[in-house]
C-alpha cells in the first residue's frame, strides 16, 4: 500500500510539473509574436522553449493571466487570436509601434482589469466593444491616433479608477453620463479637440483626484461645484477657450477650492 501511495504521489507530481497552458493560449501568443514582428523585438521569445520562459508572460493555474510587452519594439497590428487569452487580467503593450484598429476579439477578454495601449499608433474610433470589459479598472489609450467622440458606452465601465484618453484626435463634447464612473480617481482627456462646456456632472465623481482637460477647445467656465469635490487635488484646464484663465494646480486640494471660489466667472451651473 505504501508503495502504491508513493507511486501515485510521484505520478501526480510529474503531471503537475509538466502541466502546460491550453494550446489555444499558446497559439494566441505566437500569433501576437508573428503579427508584431517578433524577430525585431528588443527582447525576443524563443518559441522552442516553454511559454513560462517567455519575457512578459505571467502564468497562474496553467493560464496566461498577464502580458507585459511595454517598450519592446512591437510593430504591426494585433491579431484576432488575442481574444483567446480569456483568463488575461492585465495587458500592457504601451510604448511600441502598433497600428491599425483594435481587434473586436479584445471584447472576449472579460477578466481584464487593466488595459494599457498607450504611446502607439492605433487609429479609428475608440471601439464601443471595450464596454464589454466590465471588470476594467485601468484604461490607458493616450498618445495614439484615435478619432471621433468619446463613446458613451465607456460610461458602463463602472469599476474604472483610471481613464486616460489624452493626446489623440477626439472630438465632440465630454459626455455628461461620465458621472456613472463613480470609482474614477484619474481622468485625463488632455490634448484632443473636445468642445463645449465642462459638464457639471463631473462634480458627482467624489473619488476623483486628478482632472486633466488642458489643450482642447472647451468653453465656458468651471462649475463652482468642483470646489466641493472632496479628493480633487490636481486640476489642469489651461489652453482651452474658457471665459477665464484658470491656473494649473497639482497635488493641492486647498488651492483648488480657494481658486475656484475666488474666480469671478466661476458659477454654479444648472444641470440640464
Amino acid at each position: 500500500m505504501k508503495t502504491f501511495k508513493l507511486t501515485f504521489v510521484c505520478l501526480f507530481a510529474m503531471l503537475f510539473s509538466f502541466a502546460q497552458i491550453p494550446n489555444t493560449e499558446k497559439e494566441a501568443l505566437i500569433a501576437i509574436y508573428n503579427s508584431t514582428n517578433g524577430e525585431k523585438w528588443n527582447t525576443k521569445w524563443d518559441l522552442t522553449k516553454e511559454v513560462k520562459t517567455w519575457t512578459g508572460v505571467t502564468i497562474e493555474n496553467d493560464h496566461v493571466v498577464a502580458l507585459n510587452l511595454t517598450f519592446n519594439n512591437l510593430q504591426g497590428t494585433l491579431p484576432e487570436a488575442i481574444g483567446n487569452l480569456k483568463q488575461l487580467r492585465s495587458l500592457n503593450l504601451g510604448l511600441n509601434k502598433l497600428e491599425g484598429n483594435l481587434p473586436k476579439s479584445i471584447s472576449a477578454l472579460t477578466q481584464l482589469t487593466s488595459l494599457e495601449l498607450f504611446l502607439n499608433q492605433f487609429r479609428g474610433t475608440i471601439p464601443t466593444f471595450l464596454a464589454d470589459l466590465s471588470k476594467l479598472e485601468v484604461l490607458r489609450l493616450y498618445s495614439n491616433a484615435f478619432i471621433g467622440d468619446i463613446p458613451i458606452e465607456l460610461t458602463r465601465l463602472t469599476n474604472l479608477k483610471e481613464l486616460q484618453l489624452g493626446s489623440n484626435f477626439l472630438t465632440g463634447t465630454i459626455p455628461t453620463e461620465i458621472n456613472a464612473l463613480v470609482k474614477l480617481e484619474k481622468l485625463s482627456l488632455i490634448d484632443n479637440k473636445l468642445v463645449g462646456n465642462i459638464p457639471v456632472e463631473l462634480s458627482d465623481l467624489t473619488n476623483l483626484e486628478e482632472l486633466i482637460l488642458s489643450d482642447n477647445n472647451l468653453t465656458g467656465n468651471v462649475p463652482l461645484q468642483f470646489s466641493k469635490m472632496p479628493k480633487l487635488s490636481t486640476l489642469m484646464i489651461s489652453d482651452n477657450k474658457m471665459d477665464a484663465n484658470y491656473a494649473t494646480v497639482v497635488d493641492d486640494k486647498a488651492t483648488i477650492k480657494k481658486a475656484l471660489l475666488n474666480y469671478n466667472d466661476t458659477y454654479v451651473v444648472e444641470r440640464d
